[in-house]
């Protein structure tokens, strides 16, 4: 085979691959009401984060746009908070 089609096919599956953990992921978070697996829980299901805005433990649900419930959009803290909560990388407890 030559090389660079070789080079184009290897490219092309694992793009695709790429593609499908991505899609396996969102539909992961799209069953367990928008909490990453990544993010530890409590008995009713609401996310385990500790607040950047207040520096204190808190169990809080996880909005549809992958938003804590105490999200404020006017606060530096909180959009950063929601940003690390979709990426699944927020500081937990």
């Amino acid at each position: 085979m030559d090389p660079r089609l070789e080079r184009i096919v290897r490219q092309t599956f694992r793009k695709a691959g790429r593609q499908w953990a991505e899609s396996k992921r969102a539909y992961r978070e799209g069953q367990s009401g928008g909490v990453p697996d990544a993010l530890p829980v409590d008995d009713e299901g609401r996310a385990k984060l500790v607040c950047r805005r207040y520096a204190e433990r808190r169990a809080v649900g996880i909005g549809d746009e992958g938003r804590p419930s105490c999200f404020d959009a006017d606060h530096p803290d909180c959009q950063g908070c929601a940003e690390d909560v979709r990426a699944g990388v927020v500081e937990t407890w």
